[in-house]
């Protein structure tokens, strides 16, 4: 039976830039202008096309709802899916697909309420990876993250599966490209960077899933680290597993901004989602975290001679446990730890706590003391 697309505002959703581009895609090229507003495309064995340059045109919406027709008669497919593919046409389409839902493609409403919160932590981490690529991000923390995610679109579900669609931001390309090469990541817009960033951080996740089935070795992980690989990436993504029997994510390129694959996916198992933790947990405990403020104990102080530099040992609370770090400290701040020291006075201890294989260390520091004595 076939289905037309009625709706105005439904059909007023499809920019002319991604009729444009689905044209050019396709096999049709413009070859004239025709008006003040439109072009004129032609292709071997296909219709002629007038594609409008602008949506303000009194009769947009019966227009586009021609091209469907016109569009999904050439592809042999049905109207709802050929605007499906225009809709997000001008978008980098990103499809989240829970493995063993029902029949009908439903799940129970807390999973499909999860699925749909880490589907968008997912693509956070991967925004604040092509911001800056870290083994951890602080929720809220990264501005142009948060501003591009603002920007990602809730696209309809699908039916066959529990499938959540976003819709992320993806800047025309406006110079021709050689499609046979990918650029390089550094000459994209931030927009491409996420989503490229998101596939990369997925394949080098399930990399590091199947890597851990080898042995122990998590510190040969870090490298993947630049390759869009977090301690959030991997928590989302584990969460998404556990919602299902396994995990299906795929990335289909915006046609306005062409790639040489026009569609990736990556497949995960349920039993990647334990170590996938295991990871994030990894990471989290290596990650360093700047300005820290510490009220300590001095436990020990070493150095070599008396107008030397030292290090020292702070007794502090670290996430609620009583933790040591050790810190480097110039000849004032030693002589003021070993002043504290003497007085079993304590010390308000500033810098960067950052972990280096089992131990804490405070980085860059600064060192008060801290008494109690108020008279």
């Amino acid at each position: 039976m076939k289905v037309q697309i009625l709706d105005v505002e439904a059909l007023r959703a499809i920019t002319p830039a991604a009729l444009s581009a689905y044209a050019r895609t396709e096999g049709w090229r413009k070859v004239e202008t025709y008006g003040e507003y439109s072009d004129i495309y032609v292709g071997e064995g296909r219709p002629e096309l007038v594609i409008p340059r602008t949506s303000q045109l009194a009769d947009y919406a019966s227009v586009v709802s021609k091209l469907i027709a016109l569009y999904a008669r050439a592809a042999d497919v049905d109207d709802i899916a050929l605007y499906r593919d225009l809709v997000g046409a001008d978008h980098d389409v990103i499809r989240v697909r829970a493995v063993g839902a029902e029949d009908d493609g439903s799940v129970a409403i807390d999973a499909g309420v999860d699925i749909v919160a880490q589907s968008r932590d997912m693509l956070l981490a991967a925004a604040c990876s092509a911001h800056s690529p870290q083994r951890h991000y602080r929720a809220g923390a990264n501005k142009e993250a948060i501003d591009y995610m603002r920007r990602v679109r809730l696209g309809q579900t699908e039916r066959g599966s529990f499938v959540v669609t976003l819709l992320a931001p993806a800047s025309p390309q406006l110079q021709m490209a050689n499609l046979q090469l990918w650029p390089d990541i550094d000459d994209e817009p931030y927009e491409r960077k996420v989503t490229r960033m998101l596939v990369d951080g997925l394949r080098a996740s399930k990399s590091a899933a199947e890597a851990a089935t080898a042995g122990p070795g998590s510190s040969a992980f870090d490298p993947l680290v630049g390759r869009g690989m977090s301690a959030n990436l991997c928590e989302a993504v584990a969460g998404l597993i556990e919602q299902s029997d396994g995990l299906d994510i795929s990335l289909t390129w915006a046609r306005t901004r062409p790639v040489p694959q026009p569609r990736n996916k990556v497949t995960f198992a349920r039993g990647d989602a334990m170590i996938l933790r295991e990871v994030a947990r990894t990471f989290r405990s290596r990650e360093s975290r700047p300005d820290q403020v510490l009220l300590a104990y001095v436990r020990v102080l070493t150095r070599e001679r008396a107008d030397a530099d030292g290090t020292v040992t702070l007794q502090t609370l670290i996430d609620g446990k009583q933790q040591s770090v050790k810190v480097e400290l110039s000849r004032e701040d030693y002589e003021l730890a070993m002043k504290a020291h003497a007085g079993k006075d304590a010390v308000v201890a500033k810098g960067d706590l950052a972990r280096v294989g089992q131990r804490w260390w405070l980085e860059a520091p600064s060192l008060e003391i801290f008494s109690l004595d108020v008279g």
